[in-house]
């Protein structure tokens, strides 16, 4: 098994309502979460697919991949390595360990651990 997996595709939206009705009635994503008015997490089966304002969108208006690693420095560095940069991070949020970056084509990825208490 690899050292980071694809968990998560953000997809932003400017109404969340609509948008959260929109992937229910039409593929029957179940609501997994939903923060307010800002994210919510849908059943895509394998994948979470979340629904994110730009208040809550790490590069809103873009379809971002969210991947669970182990290691969140040491990914981000290496993405910037490989001719990719970073938006924001890594740092750490309320749950965990974050890092915004860009592939080395422009593509958006969230790197994520959680934080250990």
């Amino acid at each position: 098994m690899s050292d980071h997996e694809v968990k998560m595709i953000i997809l932003s939206t400017d109404d969340l309502d609509e948008s959260i009705k929109f992937y229910g009635d039409t593929l029957g994503m179940a609501l997994k979460f939903r923060d307010g008015t800002h994210f919510a997490a849908l059943d895509g089966g394998g994948v979470t697919l979340a629904l994110a304002t730009a208040v809550d969108h790490p590069i809103h208006g873009q379809v971002v991949v969210g991947i669970k690693t182990a290691d969140v420095d040491a990914a981000a560095k290496a993405i910037e390595e490989a001719g990719g940069g970073i938006v924001k991070g890594p740092y750490d949020d309320a749950h965990e360990r974050r890092a915004v970056v860009y592939d080395n084509k422009g593509n958006g990825l969230v790197f994520y651990s959680p934080l250990k208490r």
